[in-house]
């Protein structure tokens, strides 16, 4: 009966909510790490420039991986491609959840590496299997799923530490990578495990190249200064919440998280607004909403629910424009992989240190008011 049912579902609803969860566990598993850092330092013994390389390796991986991810996609279809990232977060978090710090770190390159792997798959799969009017829409659902597990992760994170302990809890985040690789398998059976190289494009003329070259180059520097304004708000609104207003580290960490969970309304809005409005006139709006957050906290911090929301529009929105250009602007499957390696490994080393923080968490020591 269940198969008779599922086989009147149309193969994009399944895809869709697929994609959906493939997106859970695409930042989940490293935000996972911050609510409960201090109890990991506390049983581990990490000295801060551990905990500093901890939170560090997926940045690194983002930008070294990105070749190879993008070699991987290429040689083995966007199929298997995400497969692969879906067993390797599954592989990483049993692997960060089960010994000591050696351990730990080693989990953490693989859940970086197989991530690298889906951030470059997925834009693929979209651009190849909708039909354009939708692929805004599904890319849309794609990044508002990243913060939505993000939110999800943080939330829960800290409880499940109290309850199970930070190595169950952080095990727990691989339940998400168990759904999206069923849903994924249902949407593609055995093609999900069978390789099936992408075709290489056929030689283009000198000046497509040449605007192909300079439409990548202008992409990731959109790319950089959006990953640079998400990691930079992620990892210091939290304390300017606590030193210039005098939050607790809890309520700090739930003033902060206002800002993740209104980039869901950018992921959505932005392709919505694209049918009304010229592209050029969504992005610059959009950064227009960036330059208030740091402009209005400076200004006007008491007024940081609605700087926070404007952020959190900005960040959902901007990642589903870039990632809109580089579907509909690539020439073919090959030219689209090879533009989403480059945005995205080029633009990641611009992303501002990030200090461990504890501002977030319930369950870690509170080293006092913005200290992270």
């Amino acid at each position: 009966m269940s198969a008779s049912v599922l086989a009147k579902v149309p193969r994009s609803w399944i895809l869709l909510a697929a994609i959906g969860l493939i997106a859970l566990n695409m930042r989940g598993p490293f935000v996972a790490v911050a609510p409960v850092v201090g109890l990991m330092q506390q049983e581990l013994g990490f000295s801060p420039v551990e905990l500093g390389l901890l939170t560090g390796i997926p940045v690194l991986c983002f930008a070294l991986a990105s070749p190879l991810a993008s070699l991987a996609g290429r040689k083995l279809g966007a199929e298997v491609a995400i497969t692969l990232t879906l067993l390797g977060v599954l592989l990483g978090v049993i692997v960060r959840s089960a010994g000591n710090g050696a351990v730990v770190m080693l989990g953490t390159v693989i859940l970086g590496v197989a991530i690298t792997i889906g951030n470059i798959a997925v834009p693929l799969i979209i651009r190849r299997d909708f039909a354009p009017a939708r692929q805004g829409t599904a890319m849309g659902i794609y990044t508002a799923a990243l913060n939505i597990g993000s939110f999800i992760t943080a939330m829960v994170m800290a409880p499940l530490a109290e309850l199970f302990g930070w190595r169950l809890a952080l095990a727990a985040s691989g339940l998400f990578a168990v759904a999206a690789l069923v849903v994924w398998v249902l949407a593609f059976g055995r093609r999900a495990f069978r390789p099936e190289p992408v075709p290489e494009p056929e030689p283009a003329r000198a000046g497509i190249r040449r605007a192909s070259r300079w439409i990548t180059v202008g992409l990731t520097a959109g790319f950089a200064g959006q990953a640079f304004s998400y990691y930079g708000v992620t990892a210091w609104l939290p304390s300017i919440l606590a030193d210039e207003l005098g939050m607790t580290a809890a309520q700090a960490g739930a003033g902060s998280s206002l800002f993740q969970i209104l980039a869901i309304v950018g992921g959505l809005g932005v392709p919505l607004a694209a049918r009304f409005a010229s592209t050029t006139a969504v992005g610059l709006t959009l950064g227009l909403l960036w330059v208030t957050v740091p402009a209005g906290l400076l200004l006007a911090p008491e007024l940081w629910w609605l700087w926070s929301s404007f952020g959190g529009v900005a960040q959902g929105g901007g990642i589903t424009l870039i990632f809109i250009a580089i579907i509909r602007l690539a020439r073919d499957q090959a030219s689209a992989g090879r533009m989403s390696a480059v945005v995205q490994g080029w633009a990641t080393p611009s992303v501002p240190w990030r200090r461990p923080c504890w501002a977030t968490s319930t369950a870690s020591p509170d080293p006092g008011p913005g200290r992270c």
